[in-house]
């Protein structure tokens, strides 16, 4: 049954947000919401780090946070972090914590599907229309352009720029300088102007900002009369011309200005004036939404088979010309394989080996040579609305290691559930080599500390390409991994096949070639996103 319930963490650069949401039908209306400013974006040192009192001020948010979701479903709750967890450089570090902490995977989302999942939050907030839309988002470390029709982002942007580092960049301590403001603004305007030809008033009809950002100046604009209705030039340039007279935000007076907001107002004007000028706007409307309702409805649009990731699959099959005779028949017997492969039930996990049956061809689009490294590129590359980084590097690693060998990718070999999608989409991708239609004989996988397949004789005698490539797959074999001091996993290699062709190993096969290119797959974040560098490796 699917849940009555959902909920959404935001761990966004200026504050952490939850969101609890009733589903009624296809609707999706707030029961409650809880919001405490952080201020992350702002917490970063000269590195690039996330500074140890700002990590345990989120950590301790985050506790708080879980004591509201306990009881809810896993399937019912997500938790997505944007742009300061997406350039801090011990991001990673602070996602395991934060992890156990609130109880939840977090899963860190690109800059465009940030974009697309706060264009589907308007759109729920806006009356249903065919007519191309703008969408304006100040974020605290990003600012979104979006423009699109109905419920369907059509054009995505995701510009570095949001009002806690434009602040902390230009404002620190409060300040507010003629001087400050036009280097300000002229850092956006370089962001902007590369972009603005594609969200010049051509291309859409009406303009609205969300986020938190907006609907202050909104507010502030109207409670003030520096605007009749609206963010307006003429609001704006109003606005700014009381902020530089004030010098010092502690010393400005306006009404409708909330004390949480004040510290970043600076920043965030700057960017919706730049906004403004830039892309020929005469009004925008400030709306509700953004992120965490458009993040519901993604979620609710899972549990009723309308899981935009399914979308984003079938549109790189066509578009990278997938045979999709081949990709079903492999997609389907990975999935039976991963059943048997795996302890336990695992949804999450049969839905990634799918995917990645589906997809792992996509990289004959550019050479039938390595198609699996070229595919796994994209795949990790690609902007994939509906998957998390870490999805799309899951789906990377699987593509990349659907053949050849495994060395490549030996340092994930440890993780059991890696383990398990790689064997059954190597396993399946070698079954179908003929690409047609057979008769898969029944194939028994034990795991545990040893994973051992038993494969009929009779039926590998009648098949013996497929009795060849088993073999020439099976040794030699990975026999025991080990952590050393400095955080790597090394590994034993022993030769060895069972001759009764019943394949047998502990973690799965590797085979190694003269001259090889490695992929090291680093993880990002807790929900293993990886990262892809290429490098030339001679043995």
């Amino acid at each position: 049954m699917p849940p009555t319930t959902l909920a959404v963490v935001d761990l966004g650069s200026n504050s952490f947000r939850l969101q609890i949401g009733r589903v009624e039908g296809d609707q999706v209306y707030q029961l409650d919401t809880w919001r405490e400013t952080l201020r992350l974006g702002a917490a970063l040192d000269a590195k690039g780090r996330l500074k140890p009192a700002a990590m345990q001020t989120a950590l301790a948010c985050l506790a708080r946070f879980r004591e509201r979701l306990s009881g809810l479903h896993p399937s019912a709750v997500r938790v997505v972090a944007t742009n300061t967890f997406r350039v801090a450089t011990n991001a990673r570090e602070f996602l395991g914590r934060a992890e156990r902490t609130i109880g939840f995977p977090i899963d860190v989302i690109s800059g465009h599907e940030e974009a697309r999942l706060t264009y589907f939050g308007v759109a729920h907030e806006l009356p249903r229309s065919l007519e191309p839309r703008l969408v304006i988002d100040i974020g605290g470390g990003s600012t979104e352009l979006i423009i699109g029709r109905g419920l369907q982002a059509e054009r995505l942007e995701s510009l570095t720029i949001g009002c806690v580092g434009m602040t902390q960049r230009f404002f620190a301590g409060g300040a507010i300088s003629a001087a400050a403001m036009k280097a300000a603004e002229t850092v956006a305007r370089v962001e902007i102007e590369a972009v603005a030809r594609g969200f010049a008033p051509g291309h859409w009809r009406d303009a609205y900002a969300s986020s938190g950002t907006a609907m202050a100046i909104a507010d502030i604009l109207e409670q003030n009369a520096f605007s009749p209705a609206g963010i307006t030039p003429t609001g704006l340039a109003r606005l700014r011309q009381r902020m530089l007279a004030a010098g010092h935000i502690s010393r400005l007076r306006l009404n409708a200005l909330k004390g949480e907001r004040a510290p970043v107002l600076a920043g965030g004007l700057a960017i919706m004036s730049v906004a403004v000028a830039e892309l020929h706007i005469d009004r925008i409307d400030a709306v509700g939404g953004a992120l965490r309702l458009g993040v519901l409805y993604d979620l609710l649009g899972r549990t009723f088979d309308e899981d935009s990731r399914a979308v984003t699959v079938e549109r790189f099959t066509e578009r990278y010309g997938i045979d999709r005779a081949q990709a079903s028949r492999v997609a389907k017997l990975a999935v039976t394989l991963f059943r048997r492969a795996s302890p336990a039930r695992d949804s999450r996990g049969e839905q990634l080996v799918e995917w990645a049956a589906r997809l792992h061809e996509l990289g004959m689009s550019v050479s039938h040579t390595g198609f699996h490294k070229h595919g796994a590129y994209i795949l990790q590359n690609a902007d994939m609305p509906g998957f998390s980084s870490g999805e799309q590097g899951r789906l990377a690693l699987l593509v990349f290691g659907c053949r050849g060998g495994l060395e490549k990718i030996a340092s994930w070999l440890h993780h059991d559930d890696v383990r398990a999608e790689l064997l059954a989409l190597r396993l399946a991708v070698l079954f179908h080599h003929a690409r047609t239609t057979i008769a898969v004989p029944r194939v028994r996988i034990e795991t545990g500390r040893r994973i051992r397949i038993g494969i009929s004789p009779r039926w590998l005698a009648a098949h013996p390409l497929t009795d060849y490539l088993l073999v020439s797959q099976s040794a030699p074999i990975i026999e025991h991994f080990s952590r050393q001091p400095d955080g790597s996993w090394s590994y034993k290699i022993y030769q060895g096949l069972d001759r009764n062709l019943t394949i047998d190993s502990i973690d799965c096969e590797l085979r190694l070639a003269d001259v090889y290119d490695r992929i090291n797959f680093e993880s990002q974040d807790s929900d293993e996103a990886v990262t892809l560098q290429t490098e030339q490796i001679d043995q």
